[in-house]
């Protein structure tokens, strides 16, 4: 007589009795699996990013020149402050991801809705001041000049402190030679910047001003960027003087070597996006919470396996912040 056997698993149970790996559900195992790949991919990223730095350690950017503004507190110093706020805030709701998922394991709707909820913010809190990072990193500050061999020449008082370009860069008038058939000129071949001074504004400001000197990417023997003398200074822009930046984009940089910012931008934007996905996930299992469907399901499982998403998108934080800020 023929028999047949049930193969048919529950909903997030493994098929095969009590063969379960680590006594884990399949869903569970499917999330440790993407957070493993997941983890490979910015292993990947921040060791290129580490071996770009090595082979450009005279062109790199110091972390604390460059993130040293904080919202509402215009021309304050204030290097690593916000970045800092940013890590709190982020390992914070890893905290309220933990009790959510502790209060789940003990059937406590009302906890987990409230838990969840901080959660929720302390991610959006995350991605909103990331946002503002970029657009701070992308506008700049005090702007640079790029030379004929790439590299960016930066301004100082006689005091050694950064001057930015609106501080001493001439007004003058220019106007535009409309380009016909017989003059015109390739577009491929036009360098255009989109600055609020243009180049030759910059060099007559600079030459017009006898306090101002000039800071190279070249470190000296003690390891800090190289300050030129004067006479130094004034031949550097004259002779070696190319275009105006402000700001940073994926061609130019007036921090440092345009390397940084095509690294910060892709890690830091990669990583911003899985917290965005986060806090989108987050608030549909919330929304499950509030209506009570883990409730009649008699399990939080689901609100775990954000949470592994979620303590998974703090763990790399808190790597990408040692690589970019902190060495």
């Amino acid at each position: 007589m023929d028999t047949t056997v049930d193969t048919t698993a529950p909903e997030g149970v493994w098929s095969g009795g009590n063969n379960r790996p680590f006594k884990a559900s399949y869903g569970k195992m499917m999330m440790w699996f993407f957070i493993v790949s997941d983890a490979l991919s910015f292993s990947g990223f921040l060791a290129a990013y580490g071996f770009s730095r090595y082979k450009f350690v005279d062109a790199w950017p110091i972390a604390d020149e460059v993130f040293t503004h904080f919202p509402f507190l215009h021309g304050v110093d204030a290097p690593m402050f916000y970045v800092a706020f940013m890590t709190f805030v982020l390992i914070f709701s890893s905290v309220t991801m933990v009790l959510a998922v502790d209060a789940g394991h003990k059937m406590q709707q009302n906890k987990v809705i409230i838990y969840m909820f901080l959660t929720i913010i302390g991610g959006a809190v995350f991605v909103g001041s990331q946002a503002w990072e970029w657009n701070t990193f992308i506008n700049g500050d005090y702007g640079a000049v790029e030379t004929k061999g790439g590299k960016i020449i930066q301004f100082l008082d006689k005091d050694g402190e950064r001057v930015g370009l609106k501080d001493f860069a001439l007004d003058i008038p220019e106007t535009r030679v409309a380009q016909e058939a017989s003059n015109g000129v390739w577009f491929e071949g036009e360098t255009v910047t989109h600055t609020t001074f243009s180049f030759e504004e910059v060099k007559q400001g600079f030459l017009a001003d006898k306090n101002l000197l000039i800071r190279t990417q070249y470190l000296d023997e003690n390891g800090h960027p190289t300050v030129l003398s004067r006479a130094a200074s004034e031949a550097k822009i004259i002779n070696d003087g190319k275009l105006v930046v402000e700001g940073a984009n994926l061609r130019h940089n007036e921090y440092g070597h345009p390397l940084f910012a095509d690294f910060f931008f892709f890690i830091t934007g990669f990583h911003g996006f899985h917290v965005f996905s986060g806090v989108i996930i987050n608030c549909i299992v919330f929304f499950n919470v509030v209506i009570g469907t883990y409730e009649r399901r008699g399990s939080y499982e689901m609100v775990e396996k954000v949470g592994l998403y979620w303590h998974f998108v703090d763990l790399v934080w808190v790597f990408v912040f040692t690589f970019f800020y902190l060495v």
